[in-house]
């Protein structure tokens, strides 16, 4: 253990910090923050030589703060509520297509390189939040620190690129956008479609919720 309790969680918030000040600065969204304070807290343990144990024994306080900031993420999609009403069959339809299209691609790609059943179902959860993947995960057999590591990659390329990709392929609604990102990249997308708008973001947060629970549920089929 280090001597100061909270040192991971020091370490944790000024990395992202530092992170989201080079976000706003050079306007980028190859400067992710989570990338960034990903890469300054592994230099900075290298370099004060703190065993990974012990950060995150002291870190392990932000952890509890996950479920709760999940939860909040239902306040914009309050605020938007007559755009759900107004385009319910829509959502719910574009919501279970890209379950099943993240579900397909797995499966696939597990086929291609032969992977075993347990390989499978840690990467099924890759696309949605971790407060939800990793005990689907570990219930179902899966290796769960790989599908922590799996759904963060989802979610920090999801957050870099999905704005720029869906310019790309010239999807302009707001409501498709939000749902497009919540549903491929959760949380993480989330925070993106925050800033792309409040519907986006409202959208993006209902994702999150039904492409979590609609995956549990097609999971036991697979």
């Amino acid at each position: 253990m280090t001597d100061c309790a909270y040192l991971g969680v020091l370490i944790s918030l000024a990395s992202y910090c530092i992170g989201a000040k080079l976000k706003n600065k050079f306007r980028c969204s190859l400067f992710n923050p989570l990338v960034i304070s990903g890469l300054l807290t592994i230099a900075l343990l290298l370099l004060l030589k703190i065993p990974y144990e012990s950060y995150r024994a002291d870190a392990k306080w932000i952890s509890y703060l996950l479920t709760p900031a999940t939860v909040s993420l239902a306040v914009p999609l309050y605020e938007q509520v007559h755009v759900l009403k107004k385009n319910t069959l829509a959502i719910l339809t574009s919501i279970l297509a890209g379950v099943i299209t993240s579900l397909v691609c797995v499966g696939l790609i597990a086929l291609f390189f032969s992977l075993d059943r347990a390989s499978l179902v840690t990467l099924l959860p890759k696309s949605i939040t971790t407060a939800i993947g990793m005990p689907l995960s570990g219930q179902l057999g899966g290796n769960t620190s790989i599908t922590v590591a799996a759904i963060i990659i989802t979610g920090v390329v999801g957050n870099t690129f999905a704005e720029g990709f869906l310019k790309l392929i010239r999807v302009t609604h707001p409501v498709a956008k939000g749902l497009a990102i919540g549903t491929s990249a959760h949380a993480m997308g989330t925070a993106r479609a925050m800033e792309m708008g409040e519907v986006e973001g409202a959208m993006s947060s209902l994702s999150i919720a039904l492409a979590g629970l609609l995956t549990v549920l097609l999971i036991q089929f697979i």
